[in-house]
């Protein structure tokens, strides 16, 4: 019988053991299959040495046991990072016209919304905007007049939140 044929027939004969036995110790069965499918893909380049052992499950367990131990120091300490942390700080409440605002610019034409983020908002000279989107400076131009135009005038317009 070949080295992978042997195990293929270990890991079908021992995998729900082994999850079964990592299961038990963490509650979670993710967790479980997880940590046992990492100690067999590690036993996989190491099977011509752990094959001769006398026990090969008892080393995948122990591989699985010790990356489930080590899961749940990592849960641990990040559980203790939170509470000494603390809770978040509060955000303000959105401001109704940045929401509007906001919304609207979406709603742009991305031919439209693109010229006047990179213009307005990243303070790019119309210049800049043409070379970065390779197209003339008339057309930012006339894109930049065209967007501010149909903001203007969507923010004219009353709209319910």
């Amino acid at each position: 019988m070949s080295s992978t044929a042997q195990f293929e027939d270990f890991y079908a004969s021992t995998f729900r053991h082994v999850a079964g036995h990592v299961y038990l110790m963490t509650g979670d069965a993710h967790v479980a299959e997880d940590c046992t499918q990492e100690a067999f893909s590690r036993a996989v380049p190491r099977w011509e040495r752990i094959r001769s052992y006398d026990v090969p499950y008892a080393w995948v367990r122990r591989v699985a046991h010790n990356l489930a131990c080590s899961r749940m120091r990592q849960a641990q300490r990040a559980r203790a990072a939170l509470v000494r942390l603390g809770p978040a700080a509060p955000h303000p409440p959105a401001d109704e016209h940045h929401v509007v605002v906001v919304q609207s610019v979406r709603e742009l034409p991305f031919k439209y919304r693109q010229v006047l983020v990179l213009h307005h908002l990243l303070d790019l000279p119309v210049r800049d905007v043409a070379e970065r989107l390779g197209i003339p400076e008339a057309t930012v131009k006339t894109r930049l007049a065209r967007g501010r135009r149909r903001l203007a005038d969507a923010l004219e317009e009353p709209r319910p939140l």
